[in-house]
Protein backbone atom coordinates (compact mmCIF):
# COMPACT_ATOMS: atom_id res chain seq x y z
CA UNK A 1 0.00 0.00 0.00
CA UNK A 2 1.60 3.21 -0.76
CA UNK A 3 2.49 5.96 1.43
CA UNK A 4 -0.01 8.90 2.17
CA UNK A 5 0.22 11.17 -0.75
CA UNK A 6 2.10 14.07 0.31
CA UNK A 7 2.04 17.47 -1.57
CA UNK A 8 5.49 17.40 -3.33
CA UNK A 9 5.12 21.30 -4.77
CA UNK A 10 6.36 23.19 -1.71
CA UNK A 11 9.56 21.85 0.47
CA UNK A 12 11.03 22.71 3.96
CA UNK A 13 13.58 25.66 3.56
CA UNK A 14 15.60 23.85 6.62
CA UNK A 15 16.32 20.61 4.88
CA UNK A 16 13.63 18.00 6.01
CA UNK A 17 13.53 15.71 3.50
CA UNK A 18 10.68 16.09 0.84
CA UNK A 19 8.55 13.23 1.81
CA UNK A 20 7.24 10.95 -1.45
CA UNK A 21 6.34 7.84 -3.13
CA UNK A 22 8.40 8.01 -5.81
CA UNK A 23 11.30 10.22 -7.11
CA UNK A 24 11.95 10.21 -11.02
CA UNK A 25 15.17 11.86 -12.10
CA UNK A 26 15.40 13.62 -15.75
CA UNK A 27 12.85 15.35 -16.97
CA UNK A 28 12.56 14.12 -20.73
CA UNK A 29 10.13 12.01 -22.68
CA UNK A 30 10.98 9.38 -19.70
CA UNK A 31 10.73 11.36 -16.75
CA UNK A 32 7.32 13.60 -17.76
CA UNK A 33 5.53 10.32 -18.94
CA UNK A 34 6.26 8.56 -15.54
CA UNK A 35 5.48 11.53 -13.54
CA UNK A 36 1.79 11.86 -15.59
CA UNK A 37 1.35 8.36 -14.76
CA UNK A 38 2.51 8.12 -10.97
CA UNK A 39 -0.18 10.72 -10.39
CA UNK A 40 -3.31 9.07 -12.18
CA UNK A 41 -2.05 5.87 -10.16
CA UNK A 42 -2.62 8.11 -6.85
CA UNK A 43 0.88 8.09 -6.08
CA UNK A 44 3.31 11.47 -5.02
CA UNK A 45 6.36 11.99 -6.77
CA UNK A 46 8.61 14.75 -8.04
CA UNK A 47 10.83 15.00 -10.91
CA UNK A 48 14.43 15.92 -10.01
CA UNK A 49 15.91 18.08 -13.06
CA UNK A 50 19.19 19.26 -13.79
CA UNK A 51 18.19 21.37 -16.78
CA UNK A 52 16.43 24.44 -16.19
CA UNK A 53 13.19 23.02 -18.30
CA UNK A 54 11.90 20.35 -19.53
CA UNK A 55 13.13 18.59 -22.77
CA UNK A 56 16.03 16.24 -21.78
CA UNK A 57 18.42 15.23 -24.44
CA UNK A 58 16.60 17.95 -26.33
CA UNK A 59 17.07 20.80 -23.58
CA UNK A 60 20.63 19.93 -24.04
CA UNK A 61 21.15 19.80 -27.52
CA UNK A 62 20.69 22.59 -29.42
CA UNK A 63 23.73 22.90 -32.29
CA UNK A 64 22.55 23.87 -35.42
CA UNK A 65 20.60 21.52 -37.74
CA UNK A 66 20.05 19.23 -34.29
CA UNK A 67 16.27 17.05 -35.37
CA UNK A 68 15.12 13.65 -34.85
CA UNK A 69 15.67 10.86 -37.28
CA UNK A 70 13.17 9.12 -36.17
CA UNK A 71 9.78 10.23 -38.03
CA UNK A 72 7.59 12.77 -35.36
CA UNK A 73 4.59 10.10 -36.02
CA UNK A 74 6.54 7.93 -33.97
CA UNK A 75 8.45 9.96 -31.58
CA UNK A 76 5.25 11.44 -29.74
CA UNK A 77 3.50 10.13 -27.14
CA UNK A 78 0.32 8.30 -27.60
CA UNK A 79 -1.55 8.12 -24.47
CA UNK A 80 -3.43 10.35 -24.95
CA UNK A 81 -5.57 10.38 -28.42
CA UNK A 82 -6.44 14.21 -27.31
CA UNK A 83 -2.93 15.30 -26.97
CA UNK A 84 -2.30 13.62 -30.49
CA UNK A 85 -4.88 15.87 -31.96
CA UNK A 86 -4.01 19.33 -30.18
CA UNK A 87 -0.40 18.76 -31.37
CA UNK A 88 0.43 19.01 -35.44
CA UNK A 89 4.07 18.92 -36.64
CA UNK A 90 5.63 20.92 -38.94
CA UNK A 91 7.99 18.78 -40.20
CA UNK A 92 8.18 14.45 -40.95
CA UNK A 93 11.67 14.50 -38.73
CA UNK A 94 11.56 17.56 -36.36
CA UNK A 95 14.33 19.73 -35.17
CA UNK A 96 15.29 20.29 -31.62
CA UNK A 97 13.37 23.25 -30.55
CA UNK A 98 10.27 21.89 -32.11
CA UNK A 99 10.68 18.64 -30.27
CA UNK A 100 11.94 20.90 -27.50
CA UNK A 101 8.50 23.05 -27.84
CA UNK A 102 6.33 19.89 -27.68
CA UNK A 103 7.71 18.71 -24.70
CA UNK A 104 7.05 21.99 -23.19
CA UNK A 105 3.42 21.91 -24.33
CA UNK A 106 2.91 18.46 -22.55
CA UNK A 107 4.23 19.40 -19.50
CA UNK A 108 2.05 22.20 -19.71
CA UNK A 109 -0.99 20.62 -20.65
CA UNK A 110 -0.21 17.79 -17.76
CA UNK A 111 0.38 20.43 -15.13
CA UNK A 112 3.61 18.16 -14.77
CA UNK A 113 6.36 21.37 -13.98
CA UNK A 114 5.02 21.86 -10.75
CA UNK A 115 6.26 18.52 -9.81
CA UNK A 116 9.90 18.82 -10.65
CA UNK A 117 12.62 20.28 -8.95
CA UNK A 118 14.88 22.04 -11.71
CA UNK A 119 18.42 22.69 -11.31
CA UNK A 120 18.71 19.74 -9.17
CA UNK A 121 20.84 17.21 -9.18
CA UNK A 122 21.07 13.61 -7.14
CA UNK A 123 24.66 13.49 -5.78
CA UNK A 124 23.95 10.79 -3.62
CA UNK A 125 21.46 7.78 -2.96
CA UNK A 126 21.04 5.12 0.28
CA UNK A 127 19.05 2.52 0.86
CA UNK A 128 17.90 2.91 4.01
CA UNK A 129 17.04 -0.79 5.35
CA UNK A 130 15.53 0.09 8.36
CA UNK A 131 12.92 2.73 6.98
CA UNK A 132 12.84 0.86 3.63
CA UNK A 133 13.09 4.04 1.77
CA UNK A 134 15.98 5.86 -0.78
CA UNK A 135 17.46 8.73 0.94
CA UNK A 136 18.77 10.85 -1.92
CA UNK A 137 20.93 13.93 -1.20
CA UNK A 138 20.21 16.67 -3.94
CA UNK A 139 22.75 19.78 -4.76
CA UNK A 140 19.62 22.29 -4.54
CA UNK A 141 17.30 22.09 -1.89
CA UNK A 142 15.94 19.71 0.83
CA UNK A 143 17.38 16.28 0.30
CA UNK A 144 13.91 13.83 -0.80
CA UNK A 145 12.95 10.22 0.56
CA UNK A 146 11.12 7.93 -1.66
CA UNK A 147 9.63 4.71 -1.72
CA UNK A 148 10.48 4.13 -5.31
CA UNK A 149 13.51 5.81 -7.21
CA UNK A 150 13.44 5.74 -10.97
CA UNK A 151 16.76 7.16 -13.28
CA UNK A 152 14.98 8.29 -16.27
CA UNK A 153 18.37 9.97 -17.57
CA UNK A 154 18.90 7.97 -20.39
CA UNK A 155 21.68 6.89 -22.59
CA UNK A 156 22.68 10.57 -23.66
CA UNK A 157 22.49 12.88 -20.39
CA UNK A 158 26.29 12.61 -19.83
CA UNK A 159 28.85 13.85 -22.15
CA UNK A 160 31.77 11.57 -23.01
CA UNK A 161 35.50 13.67 -23.27
CA UNK A 162 37.51 12.00 -26.03
CA UNK A 163 40.28 9.64 -24.94
CA UNK A 164 43.04 11.16 -26.74
CA UNK A 165 46.52 11.45 -26.01
CA UNK A 166 46.91 15.44 -25.33
CA UNK A 167 43.60 16.33 -25.08
CA UNK A 168 44.44 18.03 -22.06
CA UNK A 169 46.92 20.38 -22.99
CA UNK A 170 44.36 21.84 -26.17
CA UNK A 171 44.38 25.56 -25.80
CA UNK A 172 41.34 26.35 -27.93
CA UNK A 173 37.50 25.80 -27.23
CA UNK A 174 35.83 22.81 -26.67
CA UNK A 175 32.09 22.23 -27.12
CA UNK A 176 30.18 19.02 -26.42
CA UNK A 177 27.14 18.45 -28.35
CA UNK A 178 24.89 17.51 -25.49
CA UNK A 179 25.81 20.73 -23.95
CA UNK A 180 25.67 23.00 -26.46
CA UNK A 181 25.52 26.65 -25.17
CA UNK A 182 22.27 28.19 -25.24
CA UNK A 183 23.75 31.18 -26.46
CA UNK A 184 25.24 29.86 -29.73
CA UNK A 185 28.94 29.29 -30.72
CA UNK A 186 30.06 31.83 -33.56
CA UNK A 187 32.92 29.50 -35.55
CA UNK A 188 33.47 32.02 -38.19
CA UNK A 189 37.63 32.06 -39.37
CA UNK A 190 38.13 29.60 -36.92
CA UNK A 191 39.62 25.84 -37.54
CA UNK A 192 37.19 23.05 -36.42
CA UNK A 193 37.66 19.26 -35.62
CA UNK A 194 34.94 17.70 -34.93
CA UNK A 195 35.26 14.00 -33.36
CA UNK A 196 32.56 11.73 -33.20
CA UNK A 197 29.63 10.23 -36.18
CA UNK A 198 26.54 10.41 -34.01
CA UNK A 199 23.59 11.27 -35.54
CA UNK A 200 22.56 14.59 -36.59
Amino acid sequence: MPDAMVATRASDERGTAQQVDVAVVGAGFAGLYLLHRLRKAGLSAVGLEEAGDVGGTWYWNRYPGARCDIQTIDYSYTFDPELETAWTWSEKYATQPEILRYLGFVADRYDLRGDIRFRTKVTEAKWDEKAERWQLTTDNGPPVSCRHYIMATGCLSAPKPPEIDGVKDFKGEVYFTGRWPHGGVNLAGKRVAVIGTGSP
